[in-house]
This record gives structure tokens, sequence and C-alpha cells, in this order.
């Protein structure tokens, strides 16, 4: 995401904005936080530097200026403060507390406190990981009552682990998996059920999120993904099962296929730069492609319904794209109801049994 004129604005005139200034190079170095009252920005907390923290609410002064901080949608910019890294991607929310919301609405002169929270690091491609931070606000929401006197105990330490809670564990499970991640990016595209034992509470929570973040959900239809769930859980009876007792998790019940092993060669190979955002992205390129594949298998079935050449298509489409097992279980659940695809789906699979046991 570009910076947009206020945030351009914010560069140069805090940074004096002489013509022939050096900047500084962006680095991937420490992480910020602070934390407004909405209406008045009264800092409540915060880890900047004292002149960085001034620029970061003059610029949000400007936005709220303008109206555009809205309550529980979170925006990413890309700002230059007075600290070491400079440029750095900035979230920024408005949200109300959680905890006493029906008081308010209850009592009509209340009203529940609003705040301001921003996360800073990194840099604008903090944009690929607003669903996650959208979410980390919902937990701030329950821990800040309106005494503010779970800031100290709740609020704060949650404020400055945010980087780590919200934005490593796609990064601490590539690191954890290694070569063995192709079996959890195979279920996590095939939604079958996956059960954790003997894991610190941490590892469960980031393994969670990497199966979430690596799964189809909300880009195939919902009845899809919730039928194939049944599906997988009908067919396999068996759960993938992740032991954590040792040093490197052993997975028990787990499949993998050609396009899960060749995706986890990208993330292995990202691993040396050891650059979160790299590996979201490494994440969104395989969920594409996955999607993707599906939309040529989809149009390739309705071909056959009519021309048997476009069948055999289906047939080489599916073998060679590596993940031919999963996607064929995809299309079988949505063209259920479809009398003629579902005969071609038939076809196919007794095509890949045959070819299995050849």
């Amino acid at each position: 995401m570009l910076p947009d004129g206020d945030e351009r604005e914010l560069e140069s005139s805090e940074e004096g904005g002489a013509a022939g200034e050096e900047r500084r190079p962006e680095r991937h170095g420490s992480t910020y936080h602070s934390l407004y009252g909405y209406c008045s920005l009264s800092l409540l907390d915060t880890n900047l530097p004292v002149e960085a923290e001034t620029e970061l609410r003059s610029f949000l002064a400007k936005r709220l200026t303008k109206g555009a901080l809205f309550e529980g949608m979170g925006n990413v910019v890309s700002v230059g403060l007075s600290i070491p890294e400079y440029k750095v991607g900035c979230y920024y929310c408005r949200f109300q507390q959680e905890n006493i919301l029906e008081m308010a609405t209850l009592e009509s002169d209340a009203s529940a406190p609003e705040y301001v929270v921003c996360f800073l690091g990194g840099s604008e491609k903090e944009d690929t990981f607003r669903l996650e931070l959208d979410k980390y606000i919902q937990s701030l929401k329950i821990n800040l009552d309106l005494e503010q006197k779970t800031l100290e105990a709740s609020v704060k330490p949650r404020l400055s682990s945010w980087f780590e809670n919200a934005v490593c564990p796609i990064q601490r499970v590539v690191q954890l998996f290694q070569e063995k991640l192709a079996f959890l990016l195979h279920a996590a595209l095939s939604y079958t059920p996956v059960e954790v034992k003997n894991a610190d509470e941490r590892t469960e929570k980031d393994i969670s999120r990497f199966l979430a973040a690596a799964s189809l959900q909300g880009l195939v239809q919902e009845g899809t993904m919730t039928s194939l769930c049944i599906a997988m859980t009908e067919e396999q009876h068996k759960s993938i099962i992740i032991d954590c007792t040792g040093p490197q998790p052993q997975l028990h019940n787990a499949g993998s296929n050609r396009f899960c092993e060749d995706w986890m060669h990208a993330f292995v190979n990202g691993a040396e730069g050891g650059n979160p955002f790299l590996f979201r992205q490494i994440l969104e390129n395989f969920k594409l492609k996955a999607i993707q594949d599906i939309n040529n298998l989809k149009r390739f079935i309705r071909q056959a319904e009519m021309n048997h050449y476009a069948l055999f298509k289906c047939y080489m489409f599916l073998k060679n794209c590596g993940s031919g097992d999963i996607l064929l279980k995809i299309v079988k659940v949505e063209h259920a109801e479809m009398p003629e695809a579902r005969n071609v789906v038939t076809v196919l699979e007794e095509f890949m049994r045959e070819t299995s046991v050849a």
C-alpha cells in the first residue's frame, strides 16, 4: 500500500522537509505500539520515542479530522517517523470497550469509551496481516475495562507482544515443521481434521492459525467447505495426529501430494531470510494457485459434459497438476446436485483409481 497525501506530508514536514536530506533506509527492526483515547488522542501507552510519538499523533489527528477512523476497521499505511527504521508500516484501528457495550445501550447517557491503537513495524506489507491484527484488536476489547484498572496487567503485555502473537505464527510453524510442512498444507486444503497433542499453548495456537490461514475459507463457497469437511471426516474416520513431544513434531495418518511438497520447498527456502511477511505472501500465492486449479478443473468438467476429448483433458490435468486428489473431492462436493457434471466426476474418479493401482 503506497502512502497517501497525509503520509507523504508526515514524512517530509516532520523531518524538516530539506530537499537534499538523505533518507534513512527501511529496515525490519524493532516493533512499536501506541494506545490513545479516541476523541482527544490522549496518550495511554506507547514504546515510541517522544518525538516519534508526537509525529504519529499528528498523523492520527489528521485522519481523525477527515473522519477516516472507523470503529473495528483497521487500516495499514506507511509512515516516516524519527526512529532508526525511519519508514515503517502502521496498522491503526479505532475500537470500543467490549465489556461495557451492553451497559452503554441500557443507559442512554452512558457511552462506551473508544480508543485508537497503532502497531508499527516492518513495512506496508503489514497489510497482509490485516485480518490477524483485526482479530488481535478483539482480544484487546475484552481486556480493557472502564476504569483502566487492567491497563497495566492485561492490555500492556498484549500491546507489546502484538508482533509475536499476530504476525509471527506462520513463520514459527514453518521453522518447526520444515519438510513436514507439506502435510499441514495438504490438511488445510483438504479440510482434514487435525489433532495436536503434547504441545505448549503457543505452539497449538500457531498450528491452528496456520491451518486457518492456509485453508480456502472465504475463497470457496461456504457450503462446499462444510460438505467437504463432513466428507473428509466420514471418509477417513481418523484425524491427523501431530505429536509435539520431541523437538520435531511427529505426524500420524497424514497425507500429502506433489503440489503441497512443491510449495513446502518454497516455504523452507524462504526461511533463510527470516521475514514473516514473505511467508504470508508465499501462503497467499499457494492459495491463489489452488483456486486457479479448481477453476480450471471446473471449466474442463463443463466442457467434458458434451465432449469426450475434454474428458481426457480433465484426466490429464488431474494427473499433472499435483493436487488431483484434493481437487476431485472439492468438485465432487460442488457438483453433487448436477447430474451431468456428477457423471463426469465419477468417470474421473475411476480413471484416477485405475492409475493409482497401475
